[in-house]
C-alpha cells in the first residue's frame, strides 16, 4: 500500500514543502467530511494543502488515513455512521424561530429542559420541527423513532448578544503594567480597582479593559505573555493585593513581607526597571502560605464553601493539576504515566496524598475571585455603565492545567496558528493546542459554554483573541513548519449560540479581536449576532479605491475603536516613526530602513490631511492624540478604546512580535516619553489625560448624582 506519511518520520523534524505532495481524491473527500480545508486563500491566492499535512491534523482528530485505501475505508465508515444517526451530538435553536429536525416519520420527540419542570412532547408533524417558544438554556433533546432512541445536547439562544446601550469610551490597559505607590512591584487586583475607580468617577470612562488575566505555568523563570497561560478558566493569584486580604492584619509576619515588597517595586519606579513577575509572586506566595494558616471567620468559611461547591469539577481539576505540578513539575506529559489523565485512579490516590496543597490551590481561587469581584463592583459603583472588559486568549499552555484537565476535547500533536501572508511571509505557530471540533460537538460544547461563563463572571464585557477562532482555525502539526498548516472547520453556528447564551446569562457584551486574515462573511455573521468588532484606526483604508483613508462616517458602528493595541506600535511611536527605528535596530524590517521610514511617513500624511479635511487639524498642524481620538469620535464606533500609555506619551510597545529575548516583552510598566515610569497617582495628573479625557467627554456624559460617587485614587478595595 502507498503510504504518504511515513510515520516513522512524523516526529518533531520539520518536513520539507516538496516532501508535502498533493492529496489523491479518497484524502480530499475525507478531509471535507472532517472539516479540514485542502486549500486556502491567505491573499496570494489559492495554496493546495499537501497530503501530508491532511493526514496528520486527521489523526489528530481520530482518523488513520495514513494510505489511500486507509483514507477510502475511513470515509465510507463516517458516511456510514452519519446516515445511521438519528441525531447530530449537539443540535442549536434560535429563539424566536422554528428550527427543523430531520427525522423518520412517526417520530417521538422529548424535549428535557434544563430548569426542571414538565418536558416538552412533539409528535406527529410536530415532530419535524422544534418551536419557537422555547426557553434559552442547555437542554436534552430525546427522540424515539424505527425502534431506535437518541439523545442529544439543545442548545436554546437569544438571536443576539446584549449590547452596550449608548456609545461609550474607556481605557485599554495591561493591568501588570500600572503599578501604585502600593503594589508590590507589579499592578494588582486592587490597582485595578481603583483605576476604575478614578477613570469612572472622575473622567466618566464607561468601561476599562484589561489583559488576560488567566493563572499562568509555574516556575522561573515563567512566560510573562498573558495570551499562552497555564488555565483560561483561572485568575492568576500573582494579581492579588495581600494587604487587602482579610487575614492579613492577623499575622504579623505576613506584614513584614509587606514591608520587604517595597524594594520590588522602587526598583521599577525609581531605578526604571522592569516588572520581575517571578520575584514578585515569590515573595506574594510567602505571604499567601502564611495567611492560609490563619483561621477564617465562619462568614468567610461559607463563601469559600459556596465558592467551592460552584466551582465544581473544574475547580477541583485545576487545584489537583496545581498541586501535582509542584511536585512532579509543570509539563504534566512527562508525569508518572498514572497522573497523566485526570480520570485515571492514581490520580485521585495522588489527591487524597496532597490534600493540603490541593486545599491551598482551591483557597488561591478564591481570593483571586473575591478580588476580581471587588474591582467590577468598583468600577460599577464609580458609574461604568459596562465596567471591567476581560480578555480571553485564545488557547492555553500545551504543559498546562487546563490541557491536562480537557486533553479530551483538544487535539493533541497540533498546535494553532496562522498562516502565511502579506505581513508574515513563514505563518505563525503559537504554541497552543486547539478544541476538536468533534469532541466539543459531542461533550454538547460543555467546555466551551464553561469557559465562557468564567470570563464574563465579573465582567461587563469580554474580549475574544482572534475570534475568528470560531469558525475555523490554522492547524499546524507538529514537527511541521507554519506554512504546512491548514484551516480545521468548527460548527460556527453551535459556538455562536453557545456564546450567545452564556453572554445572555451574564448579562455581558462581547468584542471579537477580528484583525489579520479574516475570512469574508464572518464579520457579518459576528454583527448578526451582536459581537462587536476591533477597528484600529491605522487599518481602516477602502481598499477598493485604492487603500485610500476610510472616511469617519463609513466604518462600522459595531465595533471598538482603537488608535493602537497590545501588539501595535504605541500613538507616540506612530507619530515620531520610531516605531521604525526599533524594529530597524532589532533587525524585523522586511525592507530597506528608507522604505519602512517612506511607507510610515506617506501613512501618517495620509492621516494628517484627513484630520485637516474634517477639521480636526489646521493646515500645516501636526497630528497629535487628542486630534487622533477626536477622529474615532467622530465616527459612528459604538466603544472608543484609549491606549493607557497614550495619556503620557509611552513611545515603547507592550509587546513586539518577532522577537522573544531580544526586547522586554510584557515587562515595561507605563512610562513617558523619556522613558520614565509612571505611577497610577501620575497618570491621573498627567496633563495628556485631561486633554484626551475632555476629547471624548461627549461620548458618555455624567449621569444625574455622578459627581456624589466619585472617589479620589486610594479608595479602592
Amino acid at each position: 500500500m502507498a503510504a504518504y506519511l511515513d510515520r516513522e518520520q512524523a516526529g518533531s523534524e520539520q518536513v520539507p514543502a516538496e516532501d508535502n505532495p498533493p492529496a489523491p481524491p479518497e484524502l480530499t473527500a475525507l478531509a471535507h467530511a472532517y472539516g479540514v480545508d485542502t486549500r486556502y486563500d491567505a491573499g496570494a491566492g489559492p495554496v493546495q494543502v499537501g497530503a501530508r499535512t491532511l493526514t496528520a491534523v486527521l489523526a489528530a482528530l481520530g482518523v488513520d488515513a495514513g494510505t489511500p485505501e486507509l483514507a477510502a475505508a475511513a470515509l465510507e465508515r463516517h458516511r456510514a455512521q452519519t446516515a445511521a444517526r438519528l441525531l447530530p451530538p449537539t443540535v442549536v435553536a434560535w429563539q424566536g424561530r422554528r428550527t427543523a429536525l430531520d427525522l423518520p416519520a412517526g417520530a417521538d420527540v422529548r424535549i428535557e429542559l434544563e430548569q426542571g419542570g414538565e418536558d416538552w412532547e412533539l409528535t406527529d408533524e410536530h415532530a419535524h420541527w422544534l418551536p419557537a417558544d422555547l426557553p434559552p438554556g442547555r437542554h436534552v433533546l430525546a427522540v424515539r423513532a424505527d425502534g431506535r432512541t437518541a439523545r442529544a445536547a439543545l442548545v436554546v439562544a437569544p438571536p443576539r448578544i446584549p449590547e452596550p446601550d449608548g456609545r461609550h469610551w474607556g481605557f485599554l490597559a495591561q493591568l501588570y503594567s500600572v503599578l501604585s505607590e502600593q503594589s508590590w512591584g507589579m499592578g494588582d487586583l486592587a490597582d485595578l480597582a481603583e483605576l476604575a475607580q478614578w477613570a469612572g468617577a472622575e473622567l466618566g470612562a464607561g468601561f476599562l479593559q484589561i489583559n488576560p488575566l488567566h493563572a499562568g505555568m509555574p516556575g522561573a523563570p515563567s512566560d510573562p505573555s498573558p495570551y499562552r497561560p497555564s488555565s483560561r478558566r483561572f485568575a492568576d493569584p500573582v494579581h492579588l493585593r495581600v494587604e487587602a486580604i482579610p487575614e492579613y492584619a492577623r499575622h504579623e509576619e505576613a506584614r513584614d513581607l509587606a514591608r520587604r515588597a517595597r524594594l520590588l517595586r522602587e526598583e521599577v519606579l525609581e531605578h526604571d526597571g522592569l516588572i520581575d513577575r517571578d520575584s514578585v509572586w515569590s515573595l506574594k506566595r510567602q505571604a499567601l502560605e502564611l495567611l492560609h494558616t490563619v483561621p477564617r471567620g465562619v462568614g468567610r468559611e461559607a463563601a469559600y464553601r459556596a465558592f467551592v461547591r460552584r466551582g465544581g469539577e473544574w475547580l477541583e481539576r485545576y487545584a489537583v493539576w496545581n498541586a501535582l505540578a509542584e511536585e512532579h513539575g509543570a509539563g504534566w506529559h512527562s508525569w508518572p504515566k498514572g497522573l497523566r489523565h485526570p480520570a485515571n485512579p492514581q490520580v485521585a490516590a495522588a489527591k487524597a496524598e496532597s490534600k493540603d496543597r490541593v486545599e491551598f490551590h482551591r483557597w488561591l481561587a478564591w481570593l483571586v475571585d473575591e478580588q476580581l469581584r471587588a474591582a467590577q463592583r468598583a468600577a460599577t459603583d464609580a458609574g461604568m455603565p459596562i465596567g471591567l472588559i476581560h480578555d480571553l486568549a485564545v488557547g492555553v499552555h500545551p504543559d498546562g492545567a487546563d490541557a491536562w484537565a480537557l486533553q479530551d476535547v483538544l487535539a493533541a500533536g497540533i498546535s494553532t496558528g496562522a498562516p502565511p501572508d502579506a505581513f508574515n511571509a513563514h505563518g505563525q505557530d503559537w504554541g497552543l493546542p486547539p478544541w476538536r471540533p468533534d469532541a466539543l460537538a459531542e461533550a454538547g460544547y460543555a467546555p466551551f459554554a464553561e469557559l465562557i461563563r468564567a470570563s464574563a463572571r465579573h465582567a461587563g464585557a469580554i474580549r475574544i483573541d482572534h475570534v475568528m477562532g470560531l469558525f475555523r482555525l490554522w492547524w499546524v502539526p507538529e514537527g511541521a513548519r507554519p506554512t504546512e498548516g491548514t484551516y480545521v472547520r468548527y460548527d460556527a453556528e453551535a459556538m455562536l449560540a453557545v456564546l450567545a447564551l452564556e453572554a445572555h446569562r451574564a448579562g455581558t457584551a462581547v468584542i471579537g479581536e477580528d484583525l489579520g486574515t479574516v475570512e469574508p462573511g464572518v464579520r457579518e455573521r459576528l454583527a448578526e449576532h451582536g459581537v462587536l468588532g476591533t477597528s484600529v484606526l491605522w487599518f481602516e483604508r477602502d481598499w477598493r479605491a485604492g487603500g485610500a483613508v476610510l472616511p469617519p462616517e463609513r466604518w462600522r458602528p459595531g465595533c471598538l475603536a482603537t488608535l493602537t493595541t497590545h501588539d501595535l506600535p504605541s500613538t507616540a511611536a506612530r507619530l515620531t516613526g520610531e516605531h521604525v527605528e526599533l524594529r530597524h535596530h532589532l533587525g524585523l524590517l522586511a525592507r530597506p530602513l528608507s522604505e519602512e521610514q517612506d511607507a510610515a511617513t506617506a501613512e501618517l500624511a495620509d492621516w494628517q490631511r484627513e484630520l485637516v479635511r474634517i477639521g480636526l487639524l489646521a493646515e500645516g498642524e501636526p497630528a497629535t492624540p487628542e486630534a487622533l481620538y477626536a477622529y474615532l469620535l467622530a465616527t459612528p464606533a459604538k466603544l472608543v478604546g484609549v491606549w493607557l500609555p497614550d495619556t503620557v506619551g509611552d513611545p515603547r510597545p507592550q509587546n513586539l512580535p518577532g522577537t522573544w529575548d531580544q526586547y522586554p516583552n510584557w515587562r515595561l510598566p507605563v512610562a513617558d516619553a523619556t522613558g520614565t515610569p509612571r505611577t497610577l497617582d501620575a497618570l491621573a495628573a498627567a496633563p495628556g489625560t485631561a486633554g484626551i479625557a475632555a476629547t471624548l467627554a461627549p461620548l458618555n456624559a455624567l449621569p444625574p448624582g455622578h459627581a456624589d460617587r466619585r472617589t479620589p485614587p486610594g479608595g479602592a478595595v
